[in-house]
């Protein structure tokens, strides 16, 4: 299980991916408090991290960091609007995660096969498995 300090990191890393110009929609919003009630985060945390970032902090396990990129896809495909600007900044995350460009390539070029692009989960898992045995 994670620590708090790495609960910070993975809900901060998210909030910033999801500001675009300063702002984050609703329904990231509404998103990423979700994530932070799973996470155990209150809500004055939780708004605290939207002004004031932590450092990001590296998660251990690769379970983990393949659970966070899921959290980041879903993310970003929940406005419907995928600029190549969100494609690059992903991906950049996915590459500081530790994760594989084979299988981050691999689950963006797949993501539109899928209804609304989201990627079911096992599927996601398959594709980090092949890379990391």
């Amino acid at each position: 299980m994670i620590n708090r300090v790495e609960k910070l990191s993975l809900l901060s890393e998210m909030i910033a991916f999801a500001q675009k110009n300063e702002n984050i929609k609703s329904i990231e919003y509404r998103f990423l408090f979700g994530v932070a009630k799973q996470l155990d985060i209150s809500k004055e945390d939780f708004e605290y991290l939207i002004e004031h970032p932590v450092t990001y902090v590296n998660l251990k396990s690769h379970s983990e960091r393949i659970v966070q990129f899921h959290r980041l896809v879903l993310l970003m495909n929940l406005d419907h609007e995928i600029s190549s600007k969100e494609l690059v900044k992903l991906h950049n995350f996915g590459l500081r995660m530790g994760l594989s460009h084979e299988s981050i390539n691999r689950v963006l070029d797949l993501m539109d096969s899928f209804p609304n692009k989201i990627v079911p989960p096992d599927f996601l898992i398959d594709i980090f498995k092949v890379q990391y045995n």
